[in-house]
């Protein structure tokens, strides 16, 4: 080494901290620290706020009333569990939970009709990806009560297109939302219809986030486009599906108004459609009970058994994605 060389010159050497400086700046640390934490409070104060008084209250309250009697002009009284005991024995009640799982259960199968869709529009070189995307959309965007009279006239047994369209090929149509053999098809039909074009944008944001390294990868060890899906897209689209599955059954179990238009309203003369029976869910049985029969406490135990079902379901679901579902 030649002796013109420069030497680095040593860190500079801290000085110590006095202990007296070194608490005072470490009680200075906890106070900051303490301040930014209720600052923190103050900001989720008013979401929070919300929270505890439209959905945590409404909620507790529900539960209370599931255990009273309400009178004719008001008031409570405490009856314990009768109301579930009456809920256990009530043909009507599990029938509309039939019909509620059944709705669902074929709502799901549009995931799938969701999923064939996304694929195509993320195709490259797929011309008018747009509009397509806007037109698969709009119902989810449809008031369900246009939805409903739209969809209504379509199924008319004596006017409407669907039994036009099947007569011009010789076949007999039928009173599709008054047949008790058809109206749950005919409903999880409208269903699919409405939620297909929100799974799908869904699903296409998920594949978008796919990085094509994966895909170019996988050419290079020869497979071929069905393998990449099976062995790319899907592992790596799973969260988004979990996603979309969890959401799909939490709002068809819920599902109201638009089954209750289709199938015809209750009105003061009391149910006119022939198959609303076997059409009827448990959000509709809990309207009918709480607001016609003035059975409020017998209602709300309706919906708090819902309430505890989808809890339920949902917690199945968490359980089960830890087997399927791969995040990356």
């Amino acid at each position: 080494m030649s002796l013109d060389t420069e030497v680095p010159a040593p860190p500079p050497v801290r000085a110590p901290v006095p202990e007296a400086e070194d608490r005072e700046l470490r009680k200075r640390e906890r106070a900051f620290a303490h301040r930014d934490k209720w600052w923190g409070y103050a900001f989720i104060a008013p979401a929070g706020l919300g929270l505890a008084v439209f959905y945590l209250w409404p909620v507790v309250q529900t539960l209370y009333y599931s255990f009273t009697e309400w009178g004719a002009f008001g008031g409570t009284t405490w009856i314990g569990t009768a109301n579930y005991d009456t809920l256990l024995h009530d043909a009507e009640f599990w029938q509309a939970l039939g019909n509620t799982l059944l709705y669902t259960g074929l709502v799901l199968l549009g995931i799938p009709l969701a999923m064939v869709l996304a694929v195509l529009l993320n195709l490259k070189g797929m011309r008018g990806t747009g509009v397509y995307r806007t037109l698969y959309f709009l119902p989810v965007v449809t008031m369900p009560a246009a939805v409903a009279v739209v969809w209504r006239w379509l199924y008319s047994g004596d006017v409407g297109i669907l039994n036009q369209a099947l007569d011009a090929v010789g076949i007999d149509g039928t009173y599709w939302v008054s047949d008790p053999d058809t109206v749950r098809f005919a409903v999880a039909a409208v269903g699919v219809w409405m939620t297909v074009g929100y799974n799908m944008i869904l699903l296409l944001a998920g594949l978008q986030g796919i990085p094509q390294d994966y895909y170019e990868a996988a050419a290079l060890d020869g497979a071929g486009r069905v393998r990449q899906f099976f062995s790319v897209t899907m592992p790596l689209l799973s969260p988004t599906l979990f996603f979309t599955t969890v959401l799909s059954v939490i709002q068809s179990l819920q599902v109201f108004d638009l089954i209750y238009l289709i199938l015809g309203a209750n009105t003061s003369v009391g149910v006119t459609n022939p198959a609303y029976g076997e059409g009827q869910t448990v959000v509709m049985l809990f309207f009918q009970k709480s607001f016609f029969d003035n059975q409020r406490g017998y209602g709300a135990a309706i919906v708090s058994v819902l309430f505890v079902l989808i809890m339920a379901l949902t917690a199945l679901q968490f359980r089960l994605q830890k087997k399927w579902v791969h995040y990356a």
